[in-house]
């Protein structure tokens, strides 16, 4: 074997381990670092060591990776060109001269092109992907070798903090680890997918996870659609009313004058108490929100405002569904039933390939829950919806529409809606 095959074999995973461990120390979820700093062993103690200083940790496994790439370029350059002197053998100068030349640019390409596959790209991707594990095992190691290099990380880590302060006149490097949304948000799906039951999920972690993602949630995903919302004309008589309020359970009604796209507010059963004698006399103000709207200041706004519910408009300001406070608040805490409830969703697996679901039911929540691959779009959010954006029309009854591998027949439709179908699965090709 050529002598300076096994350093340059050694300096290839040296630099392949600091490029890796450095892009595995700011990819890394820093609530399982955490984590596993608290554990009572020694990877724990390993971790809370190295990552003690952040900026310590990066100068580090720069300056290692630094002088393992100088390494490997003295030594790769010399067995290139023991390789190319042997394959090219020549007495003639101008010749000799020629091969020279391309012996370097030859040394050079190659010698980039390997340092770029095996201690660059292919680590700094690996590293990536399990950084939280590689960090973890990998600690020993690293700690070595910041306890070898801790006298030029040093010198440097100054060095920089003069420049910065002194010429830049900004205030030296302080890199700290914090927690972002979206790592909180990782964590949190990583310990639900852990758990095969989802039944064996803590509250506590499912209301963390909604309270998450609950600040991107806009009105249109959570309302009441308009053609469920039950609402009468003004010149409705109080004993209908009544009438309708006791045949639904609800509590309160939205009110119109001509049709629902001119919704002038609402009435609330307990005003029925008091005998008026036309609906006018206990109409009350109601709150009219964008279906772009975040629910969190649709939240803020109701509680300002001291309302309960709201009218979503669309983007051409006609009735496009109504939501509640009772609907925002089970966004973070689940489900909210009382005794007026009927769940009419249906939702029935009846064997691997085949299934019979209401079309209300939330495409993402169906692809959860029954690991399905529906395709998802911000043009709907139902399984009604993505069948009805898939055929521009409202289906007739026992009509069959296949969207990728998912056959779906319609059992129940009406007019302006999709309300019960089945689902099977194809069987590829």
């Amino acid at each position: 074997m050529n002598p300076e095959m096994p350093i340059i074999l050694i300096t290839l995973l040296l630099s392949a381990f600091f490029s890796g461990m450095e892009i595995a120390f700011v990819t890394a979820n820093k609530i399982q670092v955490e984590i596993e700093k608290k554990q009572d062993n020694l990877f724990g103690m390993l971790l809370s060591r190295i990552t003690a200083k952040p900026s310590k940790f990066i100068t580090t496994m720069l300056v290692g990776n630094n002088l393992s790439l100088v390494i490997y370029g003295y030594f790769m350059g010399k067995f290139l060109m023991g390789l190319f002197v042997r394959l090219y053998p020549t007495r003639f100068g101008f010749v000799n001269s020629l091969l020279t030349d391309f012996n370097l640019l030859a040394q050079t390409i190659l010698s980039t092109l390997v340092i770029l596959i095996t201690a660059e790209f292919l680590p700094k991707v690996f590293f990536q992907v399990y950084a939280n594990s590689l960090l973890k095992w990998l600690s020993f190691p690293a700690y070595v070798i910041m306890l070898l290099l801790s006298i030029p990380s040093e010198l440097i880590m100054k060095l920089t903090d003069w420049i910065l302060k002194y010429i830049f006149k900004t205030s030296g490097d302080a890199i700290q680890l914090t927690f972002t949304k979206m790592e909180l948000g990782h964590y949190i799906n990583e310990q639900i997918e852990k758990n095969d039951n989802e039944n064996q999920v803590d509250s506590e972690i499912q209301i963390f996870q909604n309270a998450l993602e609950f600040s991107e949630i806009k009105a249109r995903e959570i309302m009441v659609p308009r053609t469920e919302i039950e609402a009468v004309d003004i010149q409705t008589p109080v004993a209908d009313v009544v009438k309708i309020l006791t045949e639904t359970g609800y509590s309160k009604i939205l009110i119109y004058k001509e049709n629902i796209d001119d919704i002038i507010g609402y009435i609330h059963s307990f005003d029925l108490f008091k005998k008026p004698k036309n609906i006018t006399s206990i109409l009350k103000p109601i709150e009219f929100i964008p279906e772009t709207m975040l629910t969190k200041d649709i939240l803020d706004l109701l509680i300002k405002k001291r309302k309960s519910i709201a009218v979503v408009l669309d983007e051409y300001g006609g009735t496009a569904g109504l939501i509640t406070l009772e609907d925002i608040v089970e966004e973070l805490f689940g489900e909210i039933e009382d005794e007026h409830d009927v769940d009419e969703l249906i939702e029935i697996q009846i064997d691997e390939t085949f299934f019979k679901f209401s079309a209300r039911l939330e495409v993402d929540y169906i692809n959860e829950v029954h690991k399905l691959d529906l395709p998802e779009d911000e043009n709907y959010e139902t399984l009604g919806g993505l069948i009805v954006n898939y055929t521009e029309e409202i289906p007739q009854i026992n009509e069959v529409v296949q969207i990728d591998k998912y056959q779906f027949t319609i059992l129940e439709a009406s007019n302006t809606k999709i309300d019960l179908v089945t689902l099977k699965i194809l069987k590829s090709d």
